[in-house]
């Protein structure tokens, strides 16, 4: 799960372009919206294109991105329970 949890934070590096923040940086429990790394909408997009594309799972409503995009922890949780790649 570690290992999961470390790449989850770095895919999320790259992909929101969040060039000075490093893994360790990121709280696995932190919010990710509003007061903790302070996402928008627009991220949200692209954790909904990291599931989809490096771990085969799609997302069937809002409500269930709320709930997985929690936090690092939550993301990972779902991730291997979902998972098909």
């Amino acid at each position: 799960m570690e290992e999961l949890i470390k790449t989850l934070k770095e895919q999320i590096i790259e992909a929101l372009n969040l060039e000075d923040m490093t893994p360790e940086q990121i709280g696995n429990d932190d919010p990710l919206f509003g007061e903790g790394l302070g996402l928008d909408s627009i991220d949200a997009l692209e954790l909904i294109v990291i599931l989809d594309k490096h771990y085969g799972i799609k997302l069937n409503s809002p409500a269930e991105g709320k709930t997985v995009f929690k936090s690092i922890n939550s993301i990972a949780d779902y991730i291997r329970q979902h998972r098909t790649k």
